[in-house]
């Protein structure tokens, strides 16, 4: 099973693109765990640039999902809203397919249970208008016991992601 970690976050130290990096360390063995790492080069999204072909990043960002099972989105809160950056890419996503009916797991590094809620529930409204299964929707505390969250956020976006493959077996 492959999980595409995107983190919501440009910024090089960002400690959601830390969050998912400790993911990618707790995931089970049998878990491929790749950070996506080419939010920053997406262009801003024009449906003209399409005309010419999809742009080198577009189309590394769509192949990347594609190749998922399941995505686990890790994300700041901006403005009571989620990065300009992350809904860029999304809106790349959303007219191609790749997110339909996806499983996408969403959180936030904070530091404290109460922040991240907005930037979450921001997040969810692009994901509503795909019909993303979104198993977990809650922030991460930082701290000691972060890991037990991740590792329960790994639980679930695992149970869902196989769930979604047996629901297209059959």
């Amino acid at each position: 099973m492959r999980i595409l970690g995107v983190c919501g976050s440009l910024q090089a130290s960002s400690g959601n693109l830390t969050l998912l990096k400790r993911a990618a360390e707790l995931a089970p063995a049998h878990v491929d765990f790749v950070v996506f790492e080419g939010l920053r080069d997406l262009p801003h999204f024009d449906p003209d640039l399409e005309k010419l072909g999809s742009p080198p990043s577009v189309a590394a960002l769509r192949r990347a999902v594609s190749e998922s099972q399941a995505l686990l989105i890790a994300s700041p809160e901006y403005g009571f809203s989620l990065p300009g950056s992350l809904k860029n890419a999304i809106d790349w996503l959303i007219g191609t397919g790749e997110l339909e009916r996806k499983v996408i797991a969403i959180t936030a590094a904070t530091n404290a249970a109460e922040r991240g809620r907005a930037g979450l529930d921001a997040l969810r409204v692009p994901l509503r208008a795909v019909s993303a299964r979104v198993p977990f929707n809650e922030p991460i505390v930082r701290g000691p016991d972060a890991d037990a969250s991740i590792e329960r956020l790994l639980a679930a976006l695992i149970a869902e992601a196989q769930r979604a493959e047996d629901e297209a077996s059959i």
